[in-house]
């Protein structure tokens, strides 16, 4: 009886998990599920697109010039913008709305949107009767997502660090100390449109405001411009519920700092890196027409928001003057780089390979070079499943890898044309020309081809993966050749296939409809490996459109910059502590050095995060005390890179703690503390910058002769070498041949 209660408990536990992880794992689905408003019978759906939505033609690749080298055009529209008035609904210099576009006013708590039109296209909107409730009658349509703008006073509840509106205060409001005097802890937070997408300023109710006029008294004059993560693909407008700035930046708050946001600052909701400078230029007008000019605007965000401050500082250092990037990344697109190889090796490892080594999670890192380990909990049982499905034995050592853990779902998501969307729930037969992918998303940025496929930039022709396990001799040459012989690549975006996650399609599923791999959108060898699968191509005008259109962090900055993160790697997650390396890498390749770059990391940042505005604090106060200086030589000495343990307390600081392999030194102690992985691509042979998009090739034969086998005497095997390599294979020496020669013209 206990074995078979222990099995039924390991069974649910799959079920359960597996259900849960797709959740976690597919951001779309979430939507459809919770953010999709429900009330009764109305079916706040988008129901019509305009005409001009689908663009079926070819579009050319973006040329340049880079956004660092372009002036910004005048902005015509008038601010601020006033309490009940709509802010500007075109961008400024971002291009055109992307329709469809799903609003997300109610799920904000700001009420619907304003009808904007009686053609059917957007959401529908809803009367509403004597008592304030929504009625099944339509009065119209929303495209745009419009609200008014609107402002209220919050106050921080005594003891907590809630917010409630200002007229349920009842004696219980905290008190702050603001200029050498304790005032009420009440904030003025105003929302609205600007760019169709909702932003909020929050800034503390100085003495005698009015909620029309509110005055900078309480205000230190600096700014914090946040930013905001997630993985999107554009197509919905976001949620900004009032309180969000202001539970997310309690500390700040409470010295005097102003917050400004706008959910287009928000990754999950767009990568669109011009739209997201567009609106928040937008937004600091609108703060700086009501308070003033700030001192300096700081950035401060991760994952997403750390990649949006890299990129922005970069495209245009007029709007922040300094970054706090929290569990960064350089950029999003150079990510894929890596993050699209973990499904072709995982699908490799656990279906194609007969050998049982990789079922030891450990031996995964020698080819991923990912954090991969056994666990002693049940997250294995969801491989189990799927295992069973493809008739293999399920129960295997129980583990995952960063790879599995991280990255399933979101490549689907980013690179899969037919991805769950909610929008093709609704209405499939609306959106058959979609093409629902990143690329797709920036299709004026990558291009599209002859049928309307975007672009793409992702391209493994060449990539000798494992090849550094095999310098090590941790794999052998025969488990080298089979691996890149059958590892394959992505189909073309016209030849893909809907993802097979049955559980959202079906209750009764065949088992042709489960699949954690998306193996059916794989290339694969014909007959085991002897005919070598083929390889996937990128666009080298992509490519090049990348690094023109400032998608690509290439490392010219020149502001402070505190990178601040925790030690994830241990959890395998996604937001790998190498980052913060590869982007220090660029910075150092740009400028000649990387003094205005600081490493902080932590078991648990979050006890940082007051230090790193003093931080930052201090170091602007020099900056604008010292302007004639550089920022490296306006830094302070006390701030250096460093490492703290998980109670906040310094490990080790100095300029060699974060030394390692990654720069060719000795590990330096901080290194030693948070040991950090590498790619699949650094063990294929590349550096750790990671913006190799597509690398130069060369013969087999000039890399024997070169000694990129290093001892190992791979002549015997040139023929083979040949087959499973026809192009040649990777000179990372030579950096990426899609990197344009004039980015900066």
């Amino acid at each position: 009886m206990l074995l078979a209660s222990t099995k039924t408990k390991k069974w649910v536990s799959a079920f359960l998990l597996l259900f849960i992880s797709a959740m976690i794992w597919h951001e779309e689905i979430i939507i459809y599920l919770f953010d999709i408003p429900k009330m009764g019978s109305r079916s706040p759906v988008v129901i019509g697109v305009p005409e001009t939505a689908f663009n079926p033609r070819p579009t050319r690749s973006y040329k340049g010039p880079h956004p660092s080298t372009i002036e910004r055009p005048e902005d015509s529209f008038e601010f601020p913008i006033k309490l009940g008035e709509i802010g500007p609904i075109k961008t400024l210099f971002s291009g055109e709305p992307q329709y469809p576009f799903l609003c997300m006013t109610e799920k904000s708590g700001l009420g619907q949107p304003k009808v904007d039109n009686q053609k059917k296209i957007g959401i529908t909107v809803y009367d509403m009767n004597k008592n304030g409730h929504l009625t099944k009658n339509i009065v119209g349509y929303s495209k745009d997502c419009l609200i008014p703008t609107q402002a209220w006073y919050y106050y921080n509840r005594k003891g907590t660090k809630k917010f409630y509106l200002l007229e349920k205060a009842n004696n219980d409001i905290e008190k702050i100390q603001i200029n050498g005097q304790f005032v009420d802890f009440i904030v003025r937070v105003e929302t609205g449109i600007i760019n169709r997408y909702i932003y909020s300023l929050s800034v503390l109710k100085g003495p005698g405001e009015l909620i029309d006029k509110p005055n900078s008294l309480y205000w230190n004059k600096k700014l914090i411009y946040q930013f905001r993560g997630g993985v999107g693909i554009g197509f919905k407008q976001g949620k900004n519920r009032p309180t969000y700035m202001l539970e997310r930046r309690y500390d700040a708050l409470s010295k005097g700092y102003a917050v400004a946001y706008s959910s287009a600052n928000q990754t999950s909701n767009t990568y669109n890196i011009a739209l997201q400078e567009d609106t928040a230029l937008r937004v600091k007008r609108q703060f700086t027409a009501l308070y003033g000019k700030p001192e300096y605007t700081v950035g401060i965000g991760g994952s997403g928001g750390a990649i949006q401050q890299y990129l922005l500082a970069q495209n245009n250092p007029t709007l922040l003057d300094a970054i706090i990037p929290l569990y960064s990344y350089p950029d999003m697109i150079t990510e894929t780089i890596h993050g699209l190889d973990c499904e072709l090796l995982e699908y490799y490892f656990d279906i194609v390979s007969k050998d049982s080594r990789w079922q030891q999670w450990k031996q995964r890192s020698l080819v991923e070079g990912l954090n991969a380990r056994s666990m002693d909990h049940d997250y294995g049982v969801i491989y189990q499943l799927a295992l069973l499905v493809y008739g293999k034995w399920p129960f295997r050592e129980e583990g995952l890898s960063e790879c599995s853990m991280s990255w399933r779902g979101p490549t689907q998501l980013i690179h899969n044309p037919h991805y769950f969307h909610y929008f093709k729930h609704f209405t499939p037969e609306i959106f058959e020309g979609m093409q629902w992918t990143h690329w797709q998303d920036l299709k004026h940025i990558y291009g599209t081809d002859e049928d309307g496929y975007p672009k793409q930039t992702w391209d493994n022709v060449g990539v000798q993966y494992g090849l550094k396990a095999l310098l090590t001799k941790d794999l052998t040459i025969n488990t080298f050749l089979n691996l890149n012989a059958k590892i394959g690549g992505w189909k073309e975006f016209k030849s893909m296939k809907p993802v097979k996650y049955w559980l959202f399609s079906g209750l009764s599923p065949p088992a042709s409809e489960l699949s954690l791999w998306s193996e059916h959108n794989m290339n694969h060898s014909p007959d085991s490996g002897i005919t070598p699968a083929k390889r996937t191509e990128g666009n080298i005008d992509a490519i090049r459109a990348a690094y023109y259109s400032g998608s690509v962090f290439t490392g010219k900055i020149d502001l402070p910059i505190l990178d601040v993160r925790h030690y994830n790697d241990p959890e395998l997650d996604m937001h790998h502590s190498f980052a913060s390396f590869s982007a220090r890498l660029r910075i150092k390749e740009a400028n000649g050095h990387a003094n205005n770059h600081i490493i902080w990391m932590a078991r648990k940042p979050f006890e940082l995060r007051p230090n790193t505005l003093k931080a930052i604090d201090h170091w602007m106060q020099n900056i604008i005390k010292y302007p004639e200086r550089s920022v490296a030589d306006n830094k302070p000495e006390d701030i250096e890179d460093a490492c703290f343990d998980d109670q906040g307390q310094l490990i080790a600081q100095g300029t060699d703690v974060w030394d390692g392999k990654w720069n060719n030194r000795t590990n330096g102690r901080c290194l030693k503390t948070y040991p950090n992985f590498m790619s699949s691509r650094n063990i294929a042979g590349s550096d750790l910058k990671g913006n190799t998009f597509k690398c130069h090739l060369q013969t087999i034969d000039e890399a024997i002769q070169k000694g990129i086998y290093g001892n190992i005497d791979m002549t015997p095997y040139t023929t083979r070498l040949k087959q499973v390599f026809p192009s040649g294979v990777c000179d990372y020496s030579k950096g990426d041949i899609g990197r344009p020669s004039d980015i900066y013209r």
